[in-house]
C-alpha cells in the first residue's frame, strides 16, 4: 500500500458499546456520530461523502439519495442489526455496494427478551407494577389481576429463525407444546418436536403466539386484523419484530376483549408508539430493548466492525447479506 495514499473514510452513524469504535481508529479515517441520537439526514449525506463503508442502525434509511452521497468509492453498508429493511438492496447491487448483518450474536437475548415480554402480559405484570406506583389503595383478593397460565399452554412461534427456535428451547421448561409457521419447513433435527402448520392453523391453535419473523415485502402486516380475529379468544400476542404485526389492529384486539394481552418490543414507526396501543392497559410495551444486554451489544458491534475491516483488507464481508431478500416497504 502507498504510505501516502489517503486513508479510507468509514462513517459509523451511532455510538456503539464501549471500545468497538477503537478497533477501526487504526484502519482508517474514522468518522465517528458518538450519540445515541441519529444523525439528521442533511449532516447523515455530507458526512458520509467519500466513505467506503458505512456502519449504520435500523434508523438510517440507506436509499439512493445516500449511497450517491457516499460516492463510487463506497464498498460496504455494514447494518448493526439482524435485519436490513431500511436498505435499498437494489440499489446497493446496481452500484456494487455489499450489505452485512450480525445475525446469531442477538438470538438468546432477544429470545430472553421475548419470554419475559410473555411473561408480563400474560401475568398482567405491567398494571400491577402501574397500580403499585400509582399510590392507590388496594387489596389482594381471589380474584385481583388474575392472568393466563402458561405452564402446558400451546405456543405458536411465526417465524422459526435462529431467534425462533430459541424462543421454542424455552418452551420446554414450561412443558408447552410448539406449533409454527415458516415458509418452509425445518429439518426434523431444528424442529425438535415442533409442529410445523399452515398460518391460518397456526393463528386458530395459538392462544399464545410469538412473533419473530423478518419483515420483507412480503411479512408487512402479515398479522394484521383479520388474523388477529382467528386467533383463540382470550390469546395472548407478542411481537418481536416492527411492521410484520399491525400495531393499529393489535390494539383493536385488545379493546375489543378477543386478545387477553398483547406485547411489543419494537414499533413500525420509532419512536413512535401508536395512541391506541399506549391506551391499552393490557398492552406490554418495550422500547425496542430485545438485544440490549452489554454482552449482546458488544458482540454485534464487533460484528459489524469484524465486516468493515474485512472489506478494508479486501476481503468478503463474513456477514454478507446474499441473496438480497425482497426489499420491503419503505419507513416513513
Amino acid at each position: 500500500m502507498n504510505e501516502h495514499a489517503p486513508r479510507p473514510a468509514v462513517l459509523v452513524t451511532r455510538r456503539l458499546a464501549p471500545g468497538v469504535a477503537d478497533r477501526l481508529a487504526t484502519a482508517c479515517d474514522l468518522r465517528y456520530h458518538d450519540s445515541e441520537q441519529p444523525l439528521p439526514r442533511a449532516e447523515l449525506l455530507a458526512t458520509a461523502a467519500g466513505c467506503t463503508a458505512l456502519l449504520t442502525t435500523l434508523d438510517d434509511t440507506v436509499d439512493t439519495e445516500l449511497l450517491d452521497a457516499a460516492g463510487p468509492g463506497l464498498r460496504l453498508v455494514a447494518n448493526h442489526a439482524v435485519g436490513t429493511h431500511n436498505i435499498d438492496h437494489a440499489a446497493c447491487a446496481a452500484r456494487g455496494v455489499a450489505v452485512s448483518h450480525t445475525p446469531g450474536v442477538l438470538t438468546e437475548s432477544t429470545a430472553d427478551m421475548a419470554w419475559a415480554l410473555l411473561l408480563a402480559a400474560t401475568r398482567r405484570l405491567g398494571e400491577g407494577e402501574r397500580l403499585l406506583r400509582s399510590g392507590r389503595p388496594w387489596v389482594w383478593a381471589p380474584t385481583f389481576l388474575l392472568g393466563v397460565e402458561l405452564s402446558g399452554t400451546p405456543l405458536g412461534i411465526l417465524g422459526m429463525g435462529r431467534i425462533g427456535r430459541a424462543v421454542a428451547r424455552r418452551a420446554a421448561g414450561f412443558g408447552m407444546p410448539v406449533g409454527y409457521h415458516n415458509r418452509n419447513r425445518l429439518p426434523a433435527d431444528l424442529e425438535r418436536g415442533a409442529r410445523h402448520l399452515p398460518l391460518d392453523d397456526l393463528l386458530a391453535s395459538s392462544p399464545v403466539l410469538v412473533v419473530t419473523a423478518p419483515l420483507t415485502a412480503a411479512t408487512r402486516h402479515l398479522v394484521d386484523a383479520e388474523r388477529i380475529a382467528r386467533m383463540p379468544a382470550g390469546a395472548v400476542l407478542v411481537s418481536m419484530t416492527a411492521g410484520v404485526v399491525d400495531e393499529e389492529a393489535v390494539a383493536a384486539g385488545l379493546a375489543s376483549g378477543h386478545l387477553f394481552a398483547a406485547a411489543v418490543d419494537n414499533f413500525e414507526h420509532e419512536p413512535a408508539v401508536p395512541a391506541a396501543l399506549l391506551a391499552q392497559e393490557r398492552a406490554v410495551l418495550a422500547p425496542h430493548l430485545g438485544s440490549a444486554t452489554v454482552r449482546t451489544r458488544q458482540a454485534m458491534g464487533d460484528l459489524a466492525v469484524d465486516n468493515v475491516l474485512a472489506v478494508l483488507a479486501g476481503a468478503e464481508p463474513p456477514t454478507r447479506v446474499s441473496p438480497p431478500p425482497p426489499t420491503a416497504a419503505p419507513r416513513s
